[in-house]
Order: C-alpha cells, then structure tokens, then sequence
C-alpha cells in the first residue's frame, strides 16, 4: 500500500466524493484535512484512526504549507498509512504535487484520488455548463489569487482576453476588480456574461449573474465573498435556464434534527436532499439493555402469544438482534399476528420476511389501539417488544379492552450527552431556522438540555415542527405550539412538510 494517499474530497456535496475515497478513509490510520473538505466526511475513518485539521482559510493558515508536507512525511515515516483529504482535485490548484515530490524526496510512496474539482461541479449546479457548442468549445482554470501590485503576471491576459474560452477563476473574489479590468483591457467585451458562484453544490451555495464590467461592484453589493469562483464567457447566459440546484424548497435553511444519531439518517437525507443544511443535535441514545434474558425467554415462548406487536423500528431491531443470537429467524413468528406502528416499522420488519398483519391509518398508540380493538383482540396474548421507558396507552388500552399484554423491554433510550451551547448560538446568528421533534421524547430531552427559556426570546428566528399531535402535546407541555405538523405522521411526511413552508422560515 502506499504511504499516503492524496484524496481529493470534491466541491462540498458529500455524494460527489468517489467510492474510492471513501474506501481510504475507512482504512487509513491517520486523516489530515483541509478547510473546504466537508466534515461529514470524517464520519467514514475508524473510530481509532488520528485526525488532524491544516485548513487555510483567508490567509488564516493553521499549519504553512511547508509544516503541512513535513507531517504528511512524519506520520508516513511512522508506518501509518495516511490520508490526506483536500478540497476539490489535488491537481487542480491544490498544491497537491508539492506534497508528492516532497514525500518521494523522503522515499516515501503515494497515490492519487481525483476529486470532483469546483470549477467544473460549482457551475454546473448554478446551471452553467462550462462547455457548450453554441458558446465555448474550450475552458481555462485560472488562479484569481495573484498579488495585483506585483510588477509582473504569471498570466496572459489579452491572450485570455481575446480566446472564446470560458474562463474560471479560482480564488477571484478579492481580484475581482482587478481581473475585471486586465480582461476588459485585454479585448474582452464589458458585456461578456459573467458569475460567481459561492459554496457550489453545498446547503450554502449560491450564484449571481452580471457582466464583466459591473460585477465588481454587484458583488459588494449582494455581499460575495470567498470561496467563490467567477466564470466569464458566453454559457453564462444558461444560468437561468439550467439553473436546478437552486430550485431546492430548503436551499440554505438551517434545520436542527434531534432524532437519535442511528435514526437520524433518513430524515437528514431527505433534508439535505432539499438542499437543507441540517444539524445533527441527537437528544437520545438508544441502547442495548444490560441484561437480555427475559427477551430470549419471550422469544422461547412465542408460540403462548396471538399478536406481536412493534411501536418503533427499534423495538423490531433488538428483538431480532436476540432472535439471530438464539439462531432463529422469521419462521419462529408463525402462527402470530404481527402490528407495526406505521411504515417505517413495518418495512423493518418487512426486510427481516415478516409482513405485518396490521398498520393503522394514524401512526399513533391510539390508532393501534382502534385497529386491534375492531380485529377482537380482546382475550388475546399480545407481546409487545419496546423501549423500557414509554407512553403506556397501548397496554392499558388493550388491557382494558380484556387482552393479556405483556410489555417486554427490548432497549432503552437515556438523554444524549451534547452541548446546546453551538445550537443556540447559531440560532442567535440566523444560521438555524427549522427544530423538528420526532416523537415526545425528543421534545422532553431537547429542553432538558436547552431550557425553554433560551428559547423563547428567539422564538421569532425558529420555526418549530412536530411529526404529530402526541409530539405536538409534549411540546405545549413546553410552552411552544408547532408551526409545522404533517397530516401523516412520518418522517417523509415531516419533512415535505417543512419543504411546503416554502423554506420561510
């Protein structure tokens, strides 16, 4: 294998890193990343591998680039297979060839993962193809990061000036001006079509058109700052017809999701899908119990029970967690009736071959209850595998309705350990507009770790959303009433909810 390896992260969307960059990144021992390389990447190393931050920002540089290629070469010489995560492509104006003479001067071995570089992804979701036949059958990557007061150019700017290229400018922002000047004295039309786009392709990107001459002064004043690229040339005029990406309901809204960390992920997909930035602020931690015996006694005895019935994924989860221990599988469920909750549940148990017998049309206790009640479910046994902790409507309901329940704890939920400190501050900051609440006690833990009276005067800032009237309640308990709450209560459904708002918040 080689020593280290050069990774290049891509534009900022996590999808567009390649399957061989997120294969390094979950074997290597050693991380080193940049400022622009997104963080949810570090999700995929080891839990026992070492990460280190050298991101330059601005001029702000946390290690110079000399320090940068000297720990690259010390790690390596340490016997650790590294992997040196970069923005973009390492190639492309990121000084990855530095760093790979330097470590075969150390006789230290490499290799190369291209990235998906900006100049090529940050256009095209702005809805710029950076080649086109009718406009520009060639493009040119240009450093806009020159010192302007120096007495000589490392470019050729009539020569960029006068060709039908399209040019992209890496790093322009500052330059503006000045890049705006050389072209146009150069040859190039002060008309020529021209945008910048800031953070492509990320929850924060954004585009603006203008021409070679004004832009300068559009950008101060619509605030463009780094990192932007700037593109001049006739495909400009596309951005508006081909424009996507911008299209998202949530593009650039900041939406806080408390789901636990292992259930978070479907509701942030479909957030992030919408071009929402989300921000993971998991209120509870689902465990495994300490002692499991009474579960596999239950699932020793399944043949005593008429009706099994599942509230949470969760409950399906670690039931057949003991189930697999035990060497069984869904054939020890024959001859049982089998409830799910809502979909998301019954799809559990739908990908472990069980079908379920019953999913009420509200995906609440109370309409489990109904259903089963219309089924004679009274003076049947029901098992109901579930947290240790929960709302008691369904047994009692059932109880009381003459079934013989039996609630079988299965996990249990205890309060996340998190810091609201960050939450709260980027709420004051404008940067979170959305809290979603997906059951009752993400609402409890949520204010058990942010008082309600932090809240409370940033309430104008923040939409709140609940997934459903019982969610809804909790959070009344709370002192807040939902401005958002789908009519099904499912994570889809909470979050087109959120997308239907329009993104006001």
């Amino acid at each position: 294998m080689p020593n280290v390896y050069l990774i290049g992260a891509g534009p900022g969307d996590p999808g567009l890193l390649t399957v061989k960059a997120k294969h390094v990144l979950e074997t290597a021992d050693v991380l080193i990343y940049d400022y622009l390389a997104n963080k949810s990447f570090l999700d995929y190393r080891r839990p026992d591998a070492e990460v280190i931050y050298v991101g330059k920002k601005g001029g702000d540089h946390t290690l110079p680039q000399g320090d940068i290629n000297k720990l690259l070469v010390a790690k390596a010489k340490e016997g650790k297979v590294v992997a040196r995560l970069k923005g973009g492509d390492p190639y492309v104006f990121g000084r990855g060839a530095e760093e790979a003479e330097e470590l075969l001067e150390e006789g230290l071995t490499f290799e190369v993962i291209p990235g998906v570089t900006s100049a090529v992804a940050a256009p095209a979701y702005a809805g710029i193809p950076i080649t086109h036949r009718k406009f520009a059958s060639s493009v040119s990557f240009i450093t806009g990061h020159e010192d302007p007061t120096k007495d000589e150019s490392a470019h050729n700017w009539p020569a960029l000036a006068q060709a039908a290229s399209t040019l992209v400018f890496f790093m322009g922002v500052k330059n503006l001006a000045d890049i705006s000047r050389r072209l146009i004295d150069g040859g190039r039309s002060p008309e020529t079509p021209a945008a910048l786009v800031r953070w492509g392709t990320t929850c924060h990107h954004r585009s603006m058109v203008s021409t070679l001459a004004e832009i300068p002064a559009e950008a101060k004043r619509q605030g463009f700052k780094a990192p932007s690229l700037l593109v001049v040339g006739e495909v400009v005029q596309l951005h508006d017809k081909l424009n996507w990406f911008e299209k998202r309901p949530l593009l650039g809204k900041g939406v806080v999701v408390t789901r636990s960390r292992e259930q978070a992920s479907d509701l942030v997909r479909q957030l992030s899908d919408m071009g929402a930035c989300t921000w993971e602020f998991p209120t509870i931690d689902v465990v495994p119990l300490a002692d499991t015996s009474p579960v596999r006694e239950a699932v020793g005895r399944l043949d005593c029970y008429d009706w099994l019935v599942f509230t949470s994924v969760n409950g399906v989860k670690y039931f057949w967690h003991e189930m697999a221990a035990m060497e069984k599988d869904a054939r020890a469920l024959a001859g049982l009736k089998v409830a799910a909750i809502g979909p998301a549940t019954a799809q559990a148990l739908a990908e472990r071959g069980i079908r379920a017998d019953f999913v009420p049309d509200k995906y609440i206790a109370e309409s489990v209850v109904e259903g089963l009640l219309a089924l004679q479910i009274g003076g049947k046994k029901v098992l109901i595998p579930r947290a240790r902790e929960a709302r008691e409507v369904l047994p009692e309901e059932l109880s009381r309705a003459g079934a013989q329940v039996e609630v079988l704890p299965v996990y249990e939920t205890k309060l996340a350990a998190q810091d609201p400190d960050e939450i709260v501050a980027a709420i004051e900051e404008g940067e979170i507009n959305y809290l979603t609440f997906t059951s009752s006690s993400t609402v409890d833990n949520f204010f058990q770790m942010v008082p309600a009276a932090r809240i409370a005067p940033l309430r104008d800032k923040l939409k709140i959303a609940c997934i459903g009237p019982i969610t809804a309640a909790t959070l009344e308990k709370h002192g807040f009433k939902p401005d958002i709450q789908p009519e099904s209560y499912t994570i889809p459904a909470l979050a087109k909810a959120l997308a239907d708002s329009g993104g006001k918040a």
